[in-house]
């Protein structure tokens, strides 16, 4: 029956579920369009910001649920909040006008399909129509952070206090499963002096990407400036513990009977104050290490286990009581503290009072310019005048007893106009010389001034007859500060003191020690728990770098040792001015490493390493010499390849044909059929002059190129023979080439009739001293590989009866 009754109104379910629809959607609009900040905060879309803050603060006072009873009061305390989120920030009031839009990460202009986005946000997540929860507690409003208030207050009180932050978003499900340890870890935390903050993701972007979080639950601590994530179970002695290990180490050090005397006596090194806490447990608490990082750049901090059988003579000299936790606190008198507090439920708001009222010593050291503001800050009120008592003196033996006597002096004449402070004279140059007129002081001087300016500007006096620490000085100091009480116009001068030196700074390489091992915990925290967004930068850098670094010696490694290696243009930073050749030359070759060049004759013992196995692409550059023009030519070839000396592939040699005179026609005669006739036509003619000659020899691969002598007579058609040799050769690459015997033997004539006609002319007009005036250039051609190369199947013998070259016999 059910089923034939839905066959008879096939219509009526359609229907029904259109008109569910409709009303949704309608209560949907109709609820977006209920929340307008600008009516919750009372103010118009004109106001300004200053009338948007004045608003807020108004209604907040007014609709704070601490003091507004009103069941309604925290729902309207949260959508003023909400409101003044919205309107404080020029981009999200912006959004607003324009579109509608409430939430950042929403795209521009999805306004326009309003009424079905507000229903499937309402289906799904509008608080306001099915009347689900909140997922961010009001007990985190007053910790919420936002981007301004974090750079602003949070970071530099980083350095004072440690940070535990919670980083949550709007229906983050995960977030509510935390929140009770949570709120367990933030009640047992903050009152031990543990910042708490609250980061919504989904409203401060930007700050949430300035810490690194990206998702929602996270938890940071920031320490020091430095943000730290914390990976394990969120349970409470685990976020505890990461907070505890989070502080530096050497905090508190652990006093017993053995170290308590050196501790206590290291006041005058360290110029601070020390704290002993003595208390029947064995590790240091948490509320005790807090305290130490608040106050670690003013006071020193120990700590005494009670319940140490080494620590009983400790506790006998100081008569602590053992049932409740004593702290002790002293400055220059190491025997007798200056305060004391005792009380079982020790509270960090009292060890706060303590210590912050003996933060400086009786009459401390002046070893920064932080600690002289402290001390001796800028008059701003006539009531609120403080006056510097400055002890320069000298930190050898000879000064303790004048400045023992100050402090004694000091000590009986404590007001609270009066700042007692001394400096040494050797660490604080600069501001003793302000003060002192750049006089240098043999004796200890005691200066009285004011400070004026946060420029330096002081007001001061001198007091007159120096400071030994005599009754008599003790006199004469009390009754100027009498007279400087009675009269402020007693200090007469004035001067601009410099900025003082930091005695305690760290040297360079402890700083950047530091800096490296912090690095290196992050990197790998990083790679430890693979925070990648934050390590694609520092990967992509290291792998760039090994690309390079590979790449660089896997190029190098199969690039061929040839002899293009000597050819490869080398620095041009040092450019001759002679002439071009020799410019060109010192372009094209490395700057000499030596004020000389090393040339080596080649013997008998030295042939066949300097060129029979000479390394692959090395050159020999010989030069061929008689007994009779051996000085002279020495001295010229030096001073031509001077400038090509420092490249590493050349070696310089000489050959005595006078000893060897058979070995130049062997060589020429076995590099080719054109070189042969004329050596053949050289030997008919006596004698034949080979010196002036040069060679490029190759060892390696068998072959030479050949500099001749410049001709230096009058026709300058003539002038090199280097450019006939090279036309030789392009004359005799070509009949090579051709396959015709008849032009063979056409060009074969046309060497022939050069030849002897050049060979007299050089013989009758060359002088020894002008032989080589054009080898700078040739050596040119030779480093850029353009000179003509003789090939040889083997090199000749240099012994004196060998007549003809191996190949050949």
């Amino acid at each position: 029956m059910t089923v034939r009754r839905t066959s008879r109104h096939p219509g009526t379910c359609p229907v029904l579920l259109a008109i569910f629809l409709l009303i949704l959607c309608v209560q949907s609009v109709k609820t977006a369009s209920d929340y307008d900040p600008y009516k919750i905060l009372g103010v118009s879309r004109s106001a300004s910001q200053a009338e948007i803050k004045r608003a807020y603060k108004n209604l907040a006072r007014e609709w704070h649920p601490d003091k507004n009873k009103d069941p309604k009061a925290e729902d309207m305390f949260i959508k003023i909040s909400k409101s003044y989120e919205i309107l404080s920030n020029e981009e999200r009031r912006s959004n607003f006008d324009r579109y509608g839009q409430m939430d950042e990460n929403q795209p521009f202009g999805q306004s326009q399909h309003h009424g079905f986005r507000s229903f499937h946000n309402s289906f799904y997540f509008d608080e306001s129509f099915f009347h689900f929860p909140r997922s961010r507690d009001f007990a985190d409003s007053k910790y919420l952070l936002h981007h301004a208030q974090f750079n602003s207050d949070v970071l530099p009180d980083s350095h004072k206090r440690p940070y535990l932050i919670k980083v949550t978003s709007e229906w983050c499900f995960a977030c509510i499963h935390i929140e009770p340890v949570w709120k367990e870890t933030v009640q047992e935390l903050e009152p031990l002096g543990v910042g708490i903050g609250v980061v919504d993701l989904g409203y401060e972007r930007r700050l949430a990407n300035q810490l690194g979080a990206h998702r929602a639950p996270s938890i940071i601590a920031l320490v020091n400036g430095r943000v730290t994530f914390f990976h394990q179970a969120v349970v409470r002695e685990h976020l505890r513990q990461f907070i505890e290990d989070l502080l530096p180490h050497k905090l508190v050090e652990k006093i017993t009977d053995n170290n308590y005397l050196t501790f206590l006596d290291n006041w005058h090194v360290e110029n601070k104050p020390t704290v002993l806490l003595f208390d029947q447990v064995p590790v240091v608490p948490l509320l005790y290490k807090l305290t130490a990082f608040a106050f670690r750049d003013y006071v020193r901090f120990g700590f005494v286990d009670q319940g140490d059988t080494h620590c009983t003579r400790l506790l006998r000299q100081f008569n602590i009581n053992t049932y409740a936790p004593t702290m002790l606190l002293f400055k220059e008198d190491t025997e007798k503290p200056v305060d004391i507090i005792q009380a079982r439920g020790m509270k960090r708001q009292i060890m706060d009072e303590f210590v912050s009222n003996n933060k400086f010593l009786q009459v401390p050291r002046l070893v920064n310019q932080q600690l002289f503001d402290e001390l001796c800050p800028v008059k701003q009120f006539h009531r609120r005048r403080k006056y510097c008592v400055l002890l320069i003196t000298g930190e050898d033996q000879a000064f303790v007893p004048g400045n023992k006597a100050f402090l004694d002096f000091a000590t009986a004449n404590r007001k609270e106009v009066l700042r007692f402070a001394y400096v040494y004279q050797r660490h604080q140059q600069p501001l003793c010389q302000a003060l002192l007129h750049n006089q240098a002081s043999l004796s200890p001087q005691v200066v009285i001034l004011e400070r004026r300016s946060q420029a330096g500007k002081v007001l001061y006096r001198s007091v007159s007859g120096g400071w030994n620490g005599s009754e008599e000085d003790k006199y004469r100091l009390h009754e100027q500060l009498e007279l400087l009480q009675k009269d402020p116009t007693y200090l007469t001068s004035d001067a601009t003191l410099p900025e003082l030196n930091n005695e305690m700074a760290p040297i360079f390489i402890i700083q950047w020690m530091n800096a490296a091992y912090d690095y290196i915990v992050q990197i790998y925290d990083d790679l430890l728990y693979s925070n990648w967004r934050e390590m694609m930068p520092i990967l992509s850098l290291i792998f760039s770098a090994l690309f390079i670094l590979f790449g660089t010696v896997i190029i190098q490694a199969f690039s061929e040792p040839g002899e293009n290696k000597p050819r490869k243009p080398k620095p041009r930073e040092q450019p001759q001015t002679e002439n071009d050749a020799s410019s060109r030359a010192n372009t094209s070759s490395r700057p000499p490493k030596k004020d000389f060049v090393e040339v080596t004759e080649l013997t008998d013992i030295t042939y066949t390493s300097n060129l029979v196995k000479l390394m692959p692409g090395h050159i020999n550059v010989v030069l061929v010499l008689t007994n009779a023009s051996k000085n002279a030519l020495l001295r010229k070839f030096a001073k031509e390849v001077f400038s090509f000396s420092g490249t590493q592939t050349l070696h310089f040699s000489f050959l005595n044909v006078d000893k060897h005179r058979h070995w130049m026609p062997s060589l020429l005669r076995s590099a080719s059929d054109a070189a042969e006739n004329e050596a053949h036509s050289d030997e008919d003619e006596e004698p034949s002059d080979y010196a002036g000659h040069v060679l490029a020899l190759n060892g390696y691969k068998k072959y030479f190129c050949l500099f001749r002598p410049v001709f230096t007579g009058d026709d300058p058609s003539d002038s090199s023979s280097e450019t006939s040799f090279s036309s030789d050769s392009r004359r005799k690459s070509r009949s090579r080439s051709r396959s015709s015997s008849h032009s063979r033997s056409r060009s074969h004539s046309r060497e022939d009739g050069a030849g002897p006609k050049r060979g007299s002319s050089r013989a009758t007009s060359i002088e020894v001293h002008h032989k080589l005036d054009r080898l700078g250039l040739w050596m040119e051609r030779l480093m850029e590989g353009t000179l003509p190369r003789l090939q040889v199947p083997a090199w000749p013998s240099l012994d004196e009866t060998t007549n003809t070259s191996p190949s050949d016999s």
